[in-house]
């Protein structure tokens, strides 16, 4: 067996320099991803939550719970918190929240949802940074969170940024990211008449790197790899920013050409002026053990 396969310096780089990986792929599209939400704050907000938005996030905090994740008291931090819809029912059971969120517009969805979280229930702290400006050991942040919250966030883009996030916990470590190829509806419609092929499978899977580093590195965690699926609706003009969105990460020129191509099917197969659009894809989430490393018992 290749010995390299126990290295975890090469895992290191190897994730580093994926070309495929989420944060190269949206460096070589030019994209900010603090900024990447500009267009579509509000639609996501909506549908955070939404029924169907609100259920997502009560399975994965019922998951934590049901590690053994007690959110009455703890104190998390929720980094790339978007609009907040984890740290609504954080701070609705009892957590007490500090939230990071860059974006400008999910930040102040983010101020406006608080008033979600019911009277008497800890003030989360809502700071306007990205995380990786954030000079930790200044703030005071090191180890200083029971629970660090991370849900598919570029601050943790390599195996760099992974020990950043988990340097602030002192209990447990929630990271969510892909694990393997995203689906989305509209770029299956819309790839093939700008390249005559079907929009590819990606490669990459940030899942694959994270679960076998933090198994070099000697951490205890459990993890959970799932697919799922969401539906959105936007209105025409919306799915066409979205669209040409996606298409800046197949590295596609947003010229005029292509942008007329883009509104004439849009305007042609949705004449009611509403697009249904289903995304998702399979995804890892993880929950590193950083005091208590033995296997939870519910009998304890």
């Amino acid at each position: 067996m290749n010995k390299d396969l126990f290295d975890a310096q090469v895992w290191e780089q190897a994730w580093k320099e994926d070309p495929k990986s989420y944060i190269n792929l949206t460096r070589k599209a030019g994209v900010d991803p603090t900024r990447s939400f500009d267009s579509k704050a509000a639609v996501f907000n909506e549908e955070v939550f939404s029924e169907g938005g609100r259920q997502r996030a009560e399975r994965i905090i019922g998951w934590m719970e049901g590690q053994g994740v007690d959110f009455d008291g703890l104190t998390v931090l929720d980094i790339g918190a978007a609009s907040g819809g984890f740290s609504v029912p954080f701070a609705e059971r009892g957590a007490k929240v500090t939230a990071v969120e860059p974006n400008a517009l999910l930040a102040d969805l983010f101020e406006a949802n608080k008033a979600r979280v019911s009277p008497g229930k800890a003030e989360i702290t809502l700071v306007r940074e990205a995380f990786e400006d954030i000079d930790l050991a200044a703030r005071g942040w090191e180890q200083a969170f029971d629970l660090v919250f991370v849900s598919m966030c570029p601050a943790v883009s390599d195996w760099a940024g992974a020990e950043r996030v988990i340097s602030c916990a002192s209990q447990f470590c929630y990271i969510s990211t892909s694990a393997g190829s995203r689906r989305h509806s509209l770029l299956n419609e819309v790839l093939p008449l700008i390249t005559g092929k079907a929009a590819p499978l990606g490669e990459a899977s940030e899942m694959a790197y994270l679960l076998n580093l933090l198994y070099l590195k000697d951490y205890a965690f459990e993890s959970i790899v799932t697919k799922e699926m969401k539906r959105t609706e936007y209105t025409v003009e919306e799915a066409i920013d979205e669209v040409h969105q996606l298409l800046k990460h197949h590295r596609l020129a947003d010229g005029g050409d292509i942008r007329k191509i883009v509104s004439d099917y849009m305007q042609a197969t949705y004449p009611e002026g509403k697009v249904t659009v289903q995304q998702g894809g399979r995804f890892g989430k993880v929950l590193i053990r950083l005091r208590d490393e033995n296997m939870y018992s519910r009998t304890k």
